[in-house]
């Protein structure tokens, strides 16, 4: 057992140091911090979204916001679309499970909005079609996803890709990218 979990351990350290080296993507993670951070300013909100493993990560980034996520502070809006049992089964009872997240964003979404769809293989139809109705109202999109992107990269305003087809190693992955932005958005907005 003490081999696997060494095995474990380090796949996930390789995977973070192949983020850690990827240029593109850190330059992607600046600017969707500094897109958010834009956002507040001009009183937007971010939205998320994401299905199994990636709703709890679409839950927890958007608590570190309405929260905090290292120091007091003022309350930042995020909404997790995945929280709302009455909309996520009325919705998918009435329109089908794709469209989960596009009726919400149809909703609770405004010009001038961030929307981040995370996603391990970036091809869950439900993302792909909050991407849609995002783009309609003016809403940015950002991808999180892995592997090669899938289609949700390609129809993204901004897409952060992590290196690696392995799906835990993805999430751990995403976690780690929705902490720094926290980090970013709160210090940049809070500490002068």
């Amino acid at each position: 057992m003490i081999e696997q979990i060494k095995k474990q351990i380090s796949e996930s350290i390789q995977t973070k140091q192949e983020l850690l080296q990827n240029h593109e993507l850190l330059l992607n993670i600046q600017k969707v911090a500094e897109l958010s951070i834009k956002i507040y300013a001009d009183s937007g909100k971010m939205l998320l979204a994401g299905n199994g493993g990636s709703a709890a990560d679409a839950q927890h980034i958007a608590a570190e916001l309405v929260g905090r996520y290292a120091f007091d502070r003022a309350s930042l809006s995020a909404i997790a679309l995945t929280t709302d049992t009455s909309a996520l089964t009325a919705i998918g009872n009435d329109y089908g499970y794709d469209q989960i997240f596009s009726r919400q964003l149809e909703g609770l979404g405004s010009s001038g909005d961030i929307f981040i769809g995370i996603s391990t293989s970036g091809n869950s139809r439900n993302i792909i079609n909050a991407f849609k109705s995002a783009k309609q109202k003016k809403i940015t999109t950002v991808a999180l996803t892995g592997r090669d992107g899938g289609e949700m990269a390609k129809i993204s305003d901004i897409s952060i890709v992590v290196p690696s087809s392995q799906t835990p190693r993805i999430q751990e992955a995403h976690i780690l990218i929705g902490h720094i932005l926290c980090d970013i958005i709160e210090r940049e907005i809070f500490c002068d």
